[in-house]
């Protein structure tokens, strides 16, 4: 059946607006994106700027967005500027040293994959899911949807760009994959189009892009990861890594966050996202494993130190995301920069639901 207009709306429907800066480095690519001062940081204020920290990631987000949806009233053609781009290249150089130093990668991609399996960090019920189950309220479901957003609005979108640098089975069964998140066709079940239904559900705005500015350093850090390994063809092997990580650990996750959904009343579209990824990525899972990585690193064997180094800066970047949040919810403070409309709320009785969780228009 077609779909009309008033059936189906599409989750992006204009480029974001430019975010406000958090330093040197951020106010520098904000200013040469408006037109304004072209000049650009030189190597030695990269390198002496925290690579976890709010100014490079931030500045680094906008640099990786230009190959995306672009920003409002920032002409396209900026997305090949040599002096962007030269910066971009320092900025991942200091990012990339910081991610090596804190990875030992000394283990073998079966073994990094078994540990995922078994869930050492995360099912040891300490971790933001499972708070999120136990005892997450709809503020901190909100707040944990707004920061989400960066990457589910584009969901998939980073790891397409390995396609072409894959050969053979690993490339069909990566396609395949992609093929199931892109909506298998169909636009309305395209995974970032059910994100954007889960947000209308949290009373959240759908925008792309739209809570960029109050998303802190380390959930930045985790969408820069998947497009700084999707635009290097020498880094092939660690997105696939972090691709496999990210579906190995989606399904007992996403099942934790439906029953959070559920349990907090947060609405049909919201309960749906999650339970389509439980069995979805179970399904992904077995065949990142056996018909995208097996057969790269058959072909490619030189490959293994990269595939362990995508899992655990993954692992590495998620922890340091799960120990922001927790750390602020625990203390019943917001975990963004810029709460949202609302703030920090009592409780979360249902029947209080519409007074506690702000309008649209009032984000």
């Amino acid at each position: 059946m077609t779909m009309t207009t008033t059936e189906y709306r599409e989750a992006r429907r204009a480029s974001p607006p430019l975010p406000p800066p958090r330093g040197e480095l951020s106010a520098a690519v904000l200013s040469a994106l408006r037109g304004a001062d072209r000049t650009l940081p030189g190597p030695a204020v990269v390198t002496g700027t925290d690579p976890y920290g709010d100014d490079l990631q931030l500045a680094l987000y906008v640099l990786y967005e230009l190959h995306y949806q672009g920003f409002d009233a920032v002409d396209d053609d900026r997305e090949w500027d040599p002096e962007l781009l030269r910066l971009r290249g320092a900025l991942e150089s200091h990012f990339l040293a910081a991610l090596r130093s804190g990875t030992p990668a000394a283990t073998t991609a079966a073994e990094a994959l078994a540990r995922l399996l078994v869930e050492p960090v995360t099912d040891d019920g300490t971790g933001v899911s499972h708070y999120l189950q136990h005892e997450g309220t709809l503020w901190q479901l909100r707040e944990y949807a707004a920061l989400r957003s960066l990457y589910h609005l584009k969901e998939a979108d980073p790891h397409a760009w390995v396609i072409p640098r894959l050969h053979g089975r690993a490339k069909a069964a990566m396609v395949a994959v992609e093929f199931d998140e892109f909506g298998a066709g169909r636009a309305e079940d395209i995974h970032a189009r059910l994100f954007a239904n889960l947000m209308d559900d949290l009373r959240l705005d759908h925008s792309y892009g739209r809570y960029l500015g109050a998303a802190p350093a380390e959930a930045l850090a985790i969408v820069n990861l998947m497009s700084l390994l999707g635009l290097h063809r020498a880094l092939r092997g660690a997105l696939v890594g972090h691709f496999a990580s990210v579906e190995v650990t989606s399904s007992p996750g996403s099942r934790r966050l439906a029953q959070a959904m559920r349990r907090t009343g947060a609405g049909p579209a919201a309960e749906r996202f999650y339970d389509e990824h439980v069995e979805a990525d179970a399904v992904h899972e077995q065949v990142v494993r056996h018909e995208v990585i097996a057969p790269l690193l058959e072909a490619e064997p030189h490959l293994e130190p990269d595939v362990v180094f995508g899992i655990e800066a993954t692992a590495l970047l998620e922890n340091r995301l799960g120990k922001v949040l927790l750390g602020a919810w625990r203390g019943r403070r917001s975990a963004l920069r810029t709460p949202l409309a609302g703030g920090v709320v009592p409780d979360d009785r249902l029947d209080d639901r519409r007074a506690e969780v702000p309008s649209l228009a009032d984000e």
